[in-house]
């Protein structure tokens, strides 16, 4: 891609541009999401996601795989699983029962469950700031999920508000494994790698183990709304997934990963607006705990350490 697209990151206005449209596409992600699931499974749109990533991403990917050992190669496949399969599924399993807006929210967190498998697990270090901006996030998500009129609830909305936790908490550890692992390898090169191991995978039992094929070909009009959503299916793998890692990507590697993971702060704002947008409630309560969420975010990220 760097032979055809060649953009100057010098400039500051640039670099905020690309910031801006990573997180359009990946704060559109959960409406589109919401679109997919009114005509498709959960199954049948997280196995599509990843088939046509793997697609997307099987040039960049192919010459490399006979390259690898054992080692590298079971660490991509668990990572393959951690990092996409896993919680592709569970965010838009949430999706039927959460609005976008609060799935966006939760995905936010993930910066939190980053520290604190990195203290666990791998032996980092973490200041009490960053101690402070995990136990305020993991507060302000509470708060979200089980706090309703100014009282605590359980219900099947807040047990479905449970699964973005755990999908940000896989996409945590991923990215644990990734930096402990797989350091000397590019990020466009395990995603494509990584995706050569689950993405046939995905193919087999979507086509031939599920009602998707015969969506699309049993309908009667060209604007059916199989057809409409699985163009929303579409750019949701194609665009919210194969374009904007490769934009992060080149993001990280023309600016720094500080500048890049603050696209963190905007993806929530995205997220809301499609929410409310398509009739979805937001109101004073929701936007305070949110900002509780981003202040956690926020104190982690100013810790030297991550």
């Amino acid at each position: 891609m760097k032979n055809y697209f060649k953009v100057d990151f010098s400039k500051k206005s640039t670099q905020f541009i690309t910031l801006c449209f990573l997180a359009l596409i990946w704060g559109s992600s959960f409406i589109l999401m919401k679109k997919g699931l009114i005509t498709y499974t959960p199954v049948e749109i997280t196995l599509y996601r990843i088939f046509i990533v793997f697609l997307f991403f099987t040039p960049f990917g192919i010459k490399g795989i006979t390259k690898i050992n054992f080692k590298i190669g079971f660490v991509l496949f668990i990572s393959a699983f951690i990092g996409s399969a896993i919680p592709y599924f569970l965010f838009i399993k949430a999706q039927q029962s959460i609005d976008s807006s609060l799935n966006g929210i939760l995905n936010s967190i993930t910066p939190l469950f980053t520290l604190v498998f990195a203290v666990a697990f791998f032996k980092e270090k973490a200041n009490l700031k960053a101690l402070l901006g995990i136990i305020i996030g993991l507060m302000g998500a509470a708060g979200l999920i089980f706090v309703s009129n100014g009282k605590i609830s359980v219900s099947n909305t807040s047990i479905y508000a449970l699964l973005p936790l755990i999908g940000s908490a896989c996409y945590a550890l991923n990215v644990n494994l990734i930096k402990n692992f797989l350091h000397e390898m590019s990020a466009t090169k395990i995603t494509s790698l990584s995706f050569l191991f689950i993405g046939p995978i995905a193919g087999v039992y979507l086509f031939f183990y599920t009602d998707f094929f015969n969506h699309l070909i049993n309908h009667e009009k060209f604007n059916d709304p199989y057809l409409t959503n699985f163009l929303f299916i579409n750019i949701l793998g194609i665009i919210g997934t194969g374009l904007a890692v490769w934009v992060f990507n080149l993001l990280i590697k023309e600016t720094s990963s500080v500048f890049a993971s603050s696209v963190t702060y905007l993806i929530p704002i995205v997220a809301i607006f499609w929410g409310v947008n398509d009739g979805e409630s937001f109101g004073v309560y929701q936007g305070l705990l949110c900002g509780i969420i981003l202040a956690g975010v926020y104190l982690i990220k100013s810790n030297k350490n991550t």
